[in-house]
């Protein structure tokens, strides 16, 4: 009974750290689209892709309006967006993109939860290659034609469109683009009036490395926990 009681216990926090993790990470988009955009989301298109994404997280109102305040006042904190690159264990690319007030905290951060991992640090470019900057769009699949959709889309940068699924294990349609494509698939998405459940810029290998079970435990407990890292805002990997 104590057993069980400590595990769910266990569970909840883990949660708990995920979502205050996941509305501070928006926080910080928000703030970086503000200093560069403005706090208007109608003049603001990375604002209001942010504000998008922080709906379906379901971060408060009261959050989201606060963020935008703070973004906007004097004073605010201003973020360098810094990506690095590295390995996991078993030859693993990563790339870990963050956005810090201390850029001298975070590449200590960095390394630090890499060496602990039995990964390495690497230079600009050792793995960046292995990666394309792709625009990705979750859709709601609801009564979609996912042939017709691509045909559809496919003169307005679509690159690939698959099923997907969301942490929750809802349904989605995933659509990718080239990072130059980005704002003319979101306009022809919008124009369309599809149902965006998120949209995000991704770091995505086109060659995925498979690993035994125990072998990928490693490096997604690697994942973990720079994920969990205040300065981070998204990891990357070729991991199948």
């Amino acid at each position: 009974m104590g057993r069980a009681f400590e595990k769910r216990k266990s569970t909840i926090f883990a949660r708990s750290d995920r979502v205050a993790k996941q509305f501070a990470k928006i926080g910080k988009d928000i703030s970086i689209a503000v200093k560069s955009g403005g706090p208007n989301p109608d003049g603001n298109p990375s604002l209001r892709r942010i504000l998008q994404n922080a709906r379906v997280s379901n971060m408060p109102r009261e959050k989201i309006e606060a963020a935008i305040k703070k973004a906007s006042g004097q004073g605010a904190t201003d973020y360098d967006v810094v990506v690095y690159e590295g390995y996991a264990p078993h030859g693993i690319a990563l790339v870990i993109e963050t956005a810090t007030d201390n850029v001298v905290r975070t590449v200590a951060n960095v390394r630090l939860h890499l060496r602990d991992h039995g990964g390495n640090f690497g230079s600009t470019g050792s793995v960046s290659f292995l990666f394309k900057r792709m625009g990705c769009f979750r859709i709601a699949p609801a009564g979609l034609d996912l042939e017709a959709l691509e045909l559809d889309l496919i003169d307005h940068g679509l690159q690939e469109l698959g099923d997907g699924h969301s942490d929750k294990g809802e349904p989605q349609v995933i659509i990718r683009c080239a990072f130059s494509d980005f704002g003319a698939l979101a306009a022809a998405i919008e124009a369309r009036s599809l149902k965006v459940i998120s949209t995000e810029f991704e770091y995505v290998a086109p060659t995925l490395i498979a690993l035994p079970e125990d072998h990928a435990a490693e490096v997604l407990a690697l994942v973990d926990t720079l994920e969990l890292d205040d300065d981070v805002q998204a990891v990357f990997h070729n991991l199948a």
